[in-house]
Parts: C-alpha cells; sequence; structure tokens
C-alpha cells in the first residue's frame, strides 16, 4: 500500500472525508478540473497556431512586395541606361565637326551655333524631366525598401516573442535545477523522473520511456536523442537546453513533458514528468450510476 495515499496515512481518513463532502462531488469537481485544464490547453494551442499562421502569411506578403519593389527598380535602372545612352547619341551628334585647316573662323562660329542648338534643344529638357522623375521613383523605391526591410524585421522579433509566449504558457514551469525539481513534486499534480544519462547505444529507462542519448553538443547547447514510445521509436534532433519535449502516450489523459536542464560533453541531465494518474485509473475512480439517474 502507498504511504503518501489517505487510507495508509490514516485509517479513519474515509470517515472522516465523509463527513465533509461526497464521494460523487469530489469527483465531478475533479472531472470539471480536468476538463477546464484540457480546454484551456487547446485554446492555448490553437491560438497560437493561428497567430503563427497569420505572421507567416504577413511574412510572406512583406517578401512579395519586397520582390515587387526589385523588380520596379531594376526596370528604372535599365531605363535610366536607356537614357543615358541617348543622351551620349544626342552629344554626339551636336559635337563640332573638324573643319579644313585653311578656314579659321568657321570652326569658331559652328561651335558657338552648335552649343547654342544643344542649349536650346526641347529633347534635352524632356530628357532631364525624365532623369529627375526616374531619380524621384528610385529614391522612393529605396525607401519603401527600406521599410519593407524595417517592417519584416520587426515582424520577426514580434514573431520570435509571441513563440516564446506561447511556448512559456503551454509549457508551465520549467525546472532548471534539482531543487526546482523538488518544488515541482511538492506540488503533488505530477510524477516526476529526474536522469542522468550518457552517450551510449543502449536505452537508459526513465520512468514509462526509454532513452538513448545520441548526441551532446555543448557549444550550442543542444543534443540529439533516441525514445521509445508505446513501441514505437522516435528520433528527436537539435533539441534545446530547457526545450519542453511534448510526448503523448494513449494511456494518460495529458501529455508528458521530457526537458535537458543540463548539457555536459557527451552527458545530459533533466527530468520526466507524467500526469499522475492513468486514464483506466481516472475512469476506474468515477462511482457507478444508477441506470436512470441523473447527476444533480
Amino acid at each position: 500500500m502507498d504511504p503518501t495515499s489517505p487510507q495508509g496515512h490514516d485509517p479513519d481518513y474515509g470517515n472522516s472525508r465523509h463527513e465533509f463532502e461526497r464521494p460523487e462531488q469530489a469527483t465531478r469537481r475533479s472531472n470539471w478540473l480536468g476538463y477546464l485544464l484540457a480546454a484551456a490547453f487547446v485554446v492555448a494551442v490553437a491560438a497560437g497556431y493561428l497567430y503563427v499562421s497569420g505572421e507567416r502569411q504577413q511574412r510572406r506578403d512583406l517578401v512579395a512586395a519586397n520582390q515587387s519593389l526589385a523588380a520596379s527598380l531594376a526596370q528604372v535602372q535599365t531605363q535610366l541606361q536607356s537614357v543615358s545612352e541617348r543622351m551620349s547619341g544626342l552629344l554626339a551628334q551636336t559635337a563640332p565637326h573638324p573643319a579644313p585647316a585653311r578656314v579659321h573662323a568657321k570652326p569658331r562660329v559652328r561651335t558657338v551655333y552648335d552649343s547654342r542648338v544643344a542649349r536650346n534643344d526641347p529633347r534635352l529638357g524632356d530628357i532631364q524631366s525624365q532623369l529627375s522623375e526616374h531619380q524621384k521613383q528610385i529614391a522612393s523605391a529605396r525607401e519603401d525598401i527600406d521599410r519593407t526591410r524595417s517592417d519584416l524585421s520587426q515582424t520577426r522579433d514580434d514573431l520570435q516573442t509571441n513563440i516564446s509566449s506561447t511556448k512559456d504558457e503551454l509549457n508551465g514551469s520549467i525546472a532548471r535545477t534539482h531543487d526546482e525539481v523538488v518544488v515541482l513534486q511538492k506540488r503533488g499534480e505530477r510524477n516526476y523522473y529526474e536522469f542522468a544519462i550518457d552517450k551510449s547505444k543502449q536505452y537508459s529507462r526513465v520512468g514509462p520511456l526509454s532513452v538513448e542519448l545520441r548526441k551532446a553538443d555543448t557549444k550550442h547547447k543542444r543534443f540529439d536523442m533516441m525514445m521509445l514510445v508505446d513501441d514505437n521509436q522516435l528520433q528527436k534532433k537539435s533539441v534545446n537546453l530547457y526545450e519542453t519535449l511534448w510526448i503523448s502516450l494513449s494511456d494518460r489523459p495529458q501529455p508528458m513533458e521530457l526537458v535537458v536542464n543540463k548539457i555536459t560533453k557527451d552527458h545530459i541531465e533533466g527530468y520526466l514528468s507524467e500526469p499522475k494518474y492513468k486514464k483506466s485509473e481516472l475512469q476506474s475512480s468515477v462511482p457507478a450510476r444508477p441506470a436512470g439517474s441523473t447527476l444533480q
């Protein structure tokens, strides 16, 4: 008999409990608490998923806008090159032509005339207007690109913050030391199994699981491991320090949590937590109701 159970601790525990509340009331309260916790968990996961999906869609839209702006900038640069070639052709046409050596006055008059023609040519005004307009478009495109990059950076930071916040909400309390694991154990909500595993090709038993350390990266604080879950072999790669691994078993009402809080050379340490009761234990604790009876 478990010394921590109410029957093992005090023989008169059942009688004294009947004096305060009925077993049916305690069972209904326990069931409703489990339903509320499960609903809160599902809502948190759905909200996190929807938010991350929306952020990814916004990021894709921003990337598409950035590509469109880059294409516009390339088109503007092509037009600028074409305008520069046209200006070079016009300047070549308006340049003074060499005259015979015996004529000294005509080249000077020709040069003045061509310069005036070049200055008064309306095509030059059009080209200068086009250049000015293209320069404005280039400046505007650069501002849009800088603004898009800033928005992308801000979106990435916000997304990372929200993902971290969602993970913290889903993970609940994460023990980083042995003393913090003891504090979680005192809550009495889950069973906790601490472990210390070396790199090996053999599985080590941790609570209801079998785990095997394949790689421990001390520089980047992450590791690779294999697990046997319900006779199924699972591989987890590049798991970060303090990152929670959620493991669902068929006979558990809630997923188990595996956390590694120390990584050294070919060695990891951490803990595994599981719900205190299995589904079969929870169902067997519910008293059978007579046929046709209803909850009051």
